[in-house]
C-alpha cells in the first residue's frame, strides 16, 4: 500500500514512512493511492470478531509493511476490556465500542455508539491508544526518538498524553488555547507530571494552535533536525484507527450486509467523520454521514452552500461544546481531494486560497453537485439546543449525554429515515462538561472514581503567546 499527498507534489510513501510525521512535504495530507474494497461476503465473515481481530482485518489492508504477527500483537495489547472499562458501558467492555440503543423515533432506531470508555473518557482514546503503541514500536525498530507537537481543543491533548506518557523515545509538546477548554479537560492534561509531557497554554484559540503545528511541520529543516511528529488527525494513523469503529458499529447494529445505517458525527476538525467517509468508500453500507457542528458552523455552511469560509481567530466562538470550537477543519482537505476526483494540483490551489483569501467557493462547480453521492448532509446546534437535547434524552431515555453528543443527536434527528438505524458517535462522558450538565439537569454529572479528585491535583503548564518562533524555541530548549 502506497500513500500520496492531497496536493500531488510529494513522492509516494509507505505506511511506516508516514506514520511518525504529519503533513506531507508539499503541505498536503496523506491518503492511500486507492481505498481497498470490502465485499458483502467479507463484511459478513467479520461478524463475531473481537474488536482487536476486526481492527487487524481492516488496518492490515492499509499497513502491509509491519509484519502481521507484530501488528496483531499491538492491536491485542491496545484494544482490551481492561483499557476500555470507564463509564456507562463497562458491563459490555468486551465490545470496546458497544451500542446504547435509545429508542425508536419516526420509524428509525436511534442509538449511541459508545466511544468514551477509554482512559480519558473521550472518543480520541480509540485511535490515540493505538498510535502510542505504534509509535513506540516504530521508534524502537529504527532506534530513534520523536518529539510530538500537537494542538488540542479539549480531548486530543489528554488522549495523546495519556497514550504517550512514559513511552520510550517520545516527548509530547501539546498546545491548547488558554481558558477555552472545560476545567475538567484542562485538569486532565495539566495534572500530568510525567517528564516527557509538556503542556503549553497559548493565549489564542484552537486554530492559532493548529496553525503553529502546521507552520512547524512545513519547516522541513526544523522538522528533520528536531524529529517533529504529530498526533493530530492530520496524522493518517489516527484517521485509520477511527475507521475501525464505523465497521464495528455497523456489525453490531445489523444482521446482514444487505442492511444500511446512518451515522451522525459531532464535527470540528473533520477527522472523525472523515474516517466514516473512508469506511463508506471502502464499501461499508452507509446511507448518510450527518455532520453536526456547533455555532462554529464552517462545515455546515459548506455542505449547504458549497462555500468554505474559514473564520478568523476573532470570529471563532467559545461555546459549551468547546472541542468543536474550530473554524479551519484540517481533515476537510482529504474529502475535497476525493470530491475533486483526486486532482492534487487543484486541491493545492484551493487550500492555498484558504491561507491567502480565507476560503473558496465551489457552489457553481460541478463537483459540488456530487456531494449527495458521498452521503454527506449537515446541520448546526446552539447552546440552547444542547441544553434542550440533554434534558430530553435524560427525561425520555434516562441517560446523561455530553454537550457534543447532544449536538450530534440534535442534528441526527433532522435526518432520520424510516427503517434505517441512526448511530450518533458519542464524543465524551458528561463529566468533562460538568457546568453545562448542571445547567441542563440541575444535578452533577456522573464521574468515574479514578477522576473524582482530578481538579484538585497540582497542575504543570507553561503560558506562551501565539508565536511559532517562541514554540520552536521552547522545543529546542527541552530537546537539546
Amino acid at each position: 500500500m502506497r500513500y500520496q499527498s492531497t496536493r500531488g507534489a510529494s513522492p509516494e510513501e509507505t505506511f511506516q514512512g508516514i506514520l511518525l510525521g504529519g503533513l506531507a512535504p508539499d503541505g498536503g495530507l496523506y491518503l492511500p493511492t486507492q481505498y481497498p474494497r470490502v465485499s458483502s461476503a467479507m463484511l459478513d465473515s467479520w461478524r463475531g470478531l473481537s474488536y482487536a481481530e476486526l481492527a487487524l482485518k481492516i488496518i492490515r489492508l492499509y499497513c502491509d509493511d509491519i509484519p502481521a504477527n507484530d501488528l496483531e500483537t499491538l492491536l491485542k495489547k491496545t484494544y482490551t476490556a481492561q483499557v476500555y472499562c470507564n463509564g456507562r458501558a463497562s458491563d459490555r467492555a468486551s465490545d470496546i465500542t458497544p451500542i446504547h440503543w435509545l429508542g425508536e423515533e419516526r420509524g428509525a432506531k436511534l442509538g449511541l455508539l459508545c466511544l468514551s470508555n477509554g482512559p480519558t473518557l473521550a472518543f480520541k482514546d480509540m485511535a490515540m491508544q493505538l498510535l502510542g503503541n505504534l509509535f513506540e514500536y516504530a521508534l524502537k525498530k529504527a532506534q530513534q526518538d520523536l518529539n510530538i507537537l500537537g494542538a488540542t481543543s479539549g480531548d486530543t491533548g489528554s488522549a495523546a498524553e495519556y497514550a504517550m506518557r512514559g513511552k520510550e523515545g517520545i516527548r509530547v509538546f501539546m498546545l491548547s488555547p488558554q481558558g477555552k477548554m472545560s476545567p475538567f479537560q484542562s485538569a486532565q492534561m495539566y495534572s500530568l507530571q510525567d517528564p516527557n509531557i509538556f503542556n503549553i497554554a497559548v493565549t489564542g484559540v484552537f486554530d492559532d494552535c493548529q496553525d503553529i503545528v502546521k507552520a512547524v511541520s512545513n519547516d522541513l529543516a526544523y522538522k528533520a533536525k528536531y524529529r517533529i511528529g504529530t498526533v493530530n488527525s492530520i496524522n493518517w494513523g489516527r484517521v485509520l484507527a477511527q475507521v475501525v469503529y464505523y465497521f464495528q458499529g455497523y456489525l453490531l447494529a445489523t444482521q446482514s450486509s444487505a442492511e444500511r445505517i446512518s451515522f451522525a458525527v459531532p464535527s470540528g476538525n473533520f477527522g472523525n467523520v472523515c474516517a466514516g467517509h473512508i469506511a463508506r468508500m471502502m464499501g461499508l453500507p452507509i446511507e448518510k454521514l450527518v455532520v453536526a457542528t456547533n455555532e462554529n458552523d464552517v462545515l455546515d455552511e459548506f455542505f449547504k452552500t458549497g462555500i468554505y469560509r474559514a473564520r478568523k481567530s476573532s470570529e471563532t466562538l467559545h461555546t459549551s461544546s468547546p472541542s468543536m470550537d474550530i473554524s479551519k477543519a484540517s481533515n476537510f482537505e482529504r474529502f475535497i481531494y476525493d470530491l475533486l476526483d483526486r486532482d492534487g494540483a487543484r486541491t493545492a490551489t484551493l487550500f492555498k486560497q484558504v491561507e491567502t483569501q480565507g476560503g473558496f467557493d465551489l457552489s457553481k462547480d460541478p463537483a459540488f453537485k456530487k456531494i449527495a453521492q458521498f452521503g454527506f448532509v449537515s446541520g448546526r446546534s446552539t447552546h440552547q439546543n444542547r441544553i434542550e437535547t440533554i434534558r430530553d434524552i435524560d427525561r425520555r431515555y434516562g441517560i446523561m449525554i455530553d454537550t457534543h453528543t447532544a449536538d450530534g443527536i440534535k442534528v441526527a434527528r433532522e435526518y432520520l429515515q424510516e427503517n434505517i438505524p441512526m448511530l450518533v458517535l458519542e464524543t465524551a462522558l458528561p463529566i468533562k462538561f460538568a457546568e453545562t450538565i448542571e445547567e441542563a439537569l440541575g444535578r452533577p454529572a456522573e464521574c468515574p472514581a479514578a477522576f473524582r479528585d482530578i481538579q484538585s491535583k497540582p497542575q504543570r503548564v507553561v503560558e506562551m503567546p501565539v508565536s511559532t518562533a517562541k514554540i520552536k524555541e521552547f522545543i529546542q530548549q527541552h530537546v537539546d
